[in-house]
């Protein structure tokens, strides 16, 4: 069955700080009218310089999230994606399993390594860790949520984390937990990650690199022994939509101007057009292999009710 999500990326929105939440909520009930699965913000505590820089506002993901549950009934609701360094483990499980309990079943975790340094350094995690040992504490960490989800009192000695005993009630609502969404498209240690513990993936790239990541997943899969099926595959994917393909393209040319690239230099993460157009590019995600899809928006569009319907009519066609 598909899954298709909404990602909020950002939050600058040029309205006044005390109406930045009711941004968002706005943009969560609009994804979930127009029938996306999920919505999902960023776990970052400064605004990344892709999407305008430390400067610009944006809201702590879980305490959002919490509040997301309270205005909205039934999408799923996560953060893509927690950054393992930015939580002890076993208090990221007791988050996740609240944000569960307060929406009545609909959380998702999801997680990843971290990479901005930037924001270490400021809030005094850093200097950022290696590569390897991120990836290994983020194994470590999903094994505690695991267990954290599904035991009472969970216990476990790893090489960076330790738990004993840990009480998490109430458990979950969720049989067995919330899901779990590793974040990133690491072939070596990242997709064999989700292979051993993932129940999404989440990919970035056009047709022919998902292609290529889900063959070797599929590999990983066969290799801890894991039905390749279990695993819902989604990709990240900005969506620049509007009405007409001629408002689309005054859109398109004001971004690749901004960011100084051509329209086939952005095709890796972006797609540009009226409904018609971005259902096409869509399917030949879908025809390369994935489940669903998370796009994000621009800043602007999130916050009109009628470009998020928009968006969720081109991305339904396009796994209908």
């Amino acid at each position: 069955m598909a899954h298709i999500g909404l990602q909020i990326p950002g939050f600058s929105y040029g309205v006044p700080d005390d109406r930045l939440f009711e941004t968002v909520a706005g943009a969560a009930r609009a994804a979930e009218d127009a029938g996306f699965d999920s919505v999902w913000v960023m776990d970052h505590f400064e605004q990344l310089p892709m999407l305008g820089g430390v400067d610009e506002p944006i809201l702590e993901g879980y305490t959002t999230l919490a509040a997301l549950a309270a205005r909205t009934s039934k999408v799923f609701l996560g953060t893509l994606v927690t950054g393992v360094t930015y939580r002890n483990p076993a208090l990221l499980a007791k988050m996740v399993t609240t944000l569960d309990v307060i929406s009545a079943g609909r959380a998702i975790l999801g997680i990843g390594a971290a990479w901005f340094e930037e924001e270490h350094e400021a809030y005094g995690y850093g200097p950022l860790l290696p590569a390897g040992e991120r990836l290994d504490r983020m194994e470590e960490a999903i094994e505690i949520c695991r267990r954290m989800f599904t035991e009472e009192r969970a216990s476990f000695e790893g090489r960076y984390y330790r738990i004993h005993e840990a009480r998490n009630l109430p458990q979950p609502v969720q049989p067995g937990g919330p899901r779990i969404l590793i974040g990133g498209s690491g072939e070596k240690r990242t997709l064999r990650a989700v292979a051993r513990f993932g129940d999404f993936c989440n990919l970035f790239g056009g047709p022919a690199q998902i292609r290529r990541k889900l063959d070797v997943l599929d590999k990983h899969c066969s290799e801890v022994g894991r039905d390749p099926s279990e695993i819902t595959r989604t990709g990240l994917l900005t969506v620049i939509i509007a009405p007409t393909q001629e408002a689309a393209d005054v859109k398109r040319d004001a971004m690749l101007g901004a960011m100084g690239l051509t329209e086939e230099q952005a095709s890796e993460f972006a797609v540009f057009g009226g409904p018609e157009r971005i259902a096409e590019h869509v399917a030949e995600r879908r025809a390369a292999g994935l489940d669903g899809m998370i796009v994000n928006l621009g800043n602007a569009d999130v916050a009109d009710p009628e470009l998020v319907a928009l968006a969720g009519e081109a991305l339904k066609n396009a796994f209908a």
